[in-house]
């Protein structure tokens, strides 16, 4: 039996050597290639970009509120469309709301205390009249000037009342145009403030609401690596083609619309604002409307394809 084993062993080193080659004979099929855009020009530029909406300046609106405090209402959701002023969401405001009412008091009282300091002077007058040396000269003087005090302290508490009662106005957040929202970062219960929203997973200060304009066009925002600066064409003459990620075959024309100046850093479409960043870029605004059948969203990234002189 012992003499038996190592042949066993044997006999099964080799079928498994045997089935291991058969195996590793086999060939996996090829995938498919990537599907890449394809450059609709003879000698064109390729840039990065991202839609935005289509702003006359800018990119688009976002929203912040004057005023800090708790959300306590949401008036709107994402994709609502909006005229300007429509409410769209409100802070926590009883604390501003009591002090619109002690304004309100304090008028109250500032006008009670004209009143009696008015009634005071006409008795004073009244008596002067019907004897010059019953009232002295001071106390006709010194009646006047509690009227001019009174009714100062009046305007006063008019004017406090006032400017408390527009900043409880602010605690109502409304749309600065007609528009489109797109983000609301904001929940009930979550802290606002002049300086944004704290989003948990960026863990930064994001604005509280993000707008867009009304309408069918949209713009893209494209970012050209500045070694290629030197082969743009003149404006007038710059014309692209954007192609959208998952339907390369679909090239869209576009309209150019102005060059942003500046080469900046390459962080706006990665929003790695700590990152160091080597690669700087020169924005270029183009704009377009979404063919039928396609749908187009603000942030999306797209590829575009400048015309460039050989």
């Amino acid at each position: 039996m012992r003499q038996k084993l190592p042949f066993a062993i044997a006999l099964l080193g080799l079928v498994a050597g045997l089935v291991s080659a058969y195996l590793y004979r086999q060939r996996a099929p090829n995938r498919a290639p990537v599907a890449v855009t394809r450059n609709p020009y003879s000698s064109g530029l390729y840039a990065e970009g991202i839609v935005q909406s289509a702003q006359a300046s800018g990119d688009d609106v976002n929203v912040y509120p004057e005023v800090a405090g708790s959300v306590t209402r949401i008036e709107v959701h994402e994709g609502d469309s909006v005229a300007r002023g429509t409410p769209l969401l409100a802070v926590d405001d009883r604390v501003q709301r009591r002090v619109v009412a002690e304004d309100a008091a304090k008028v109250a009282a500032a006008r009670a205390t004209l009143a009696a300091q008015g009634h005071q002077l006409a008795i004073v007058e009244r008596q002067a009249a019907l004897d010059a040396r019953a009232v002295s000269r001071a106390a006709r003087l010194g009646a006047r000037d509690a009227v001019a005090v009174a009714r100062g302290n009046l305007r006063v508490a008019i004017a406090a009342r006032a400017a408390d009662a527009t900043l409880l106005g602010k605690y109502v957040l409304r749309a600065p145009i007609d528009g489109i929202v797109l983000r609301d970062a904001a929940a009930v219960g979550s802290y606002v403030s002049p300086q944004g929203v704290f989003d948990t997973y960026s863990q930064s200060l994001d604005p509280v609401i993000v707008m867009r304009a009304r309408g069918g066009e949209l713009q893209v925002k494209a970012y050209l690596d500045e070694i290629l600066v030197p082969r743009l064409p003149s404006p007038p003459r710059i014309a692209a083609t954007m192609f959208i990620r998952g339907t390369n075959d679909v090239g869209i024309p576009l309209r150019f619309v102005r060059i942003r100046p500046y080469v900046t850093p390459k962080i706006e479409l990665s929003d790695a604002r700590l990152e160091k960043v080597d690669v700087r870029v020169l924005p270029i605004v183009f704009r377009f409307t979404a063919p039928k059948g396609i749908t187009l969203y603000p942030g999306q990234l797209v590829d575009v394809y400048i015309a460039a002189p050989r």
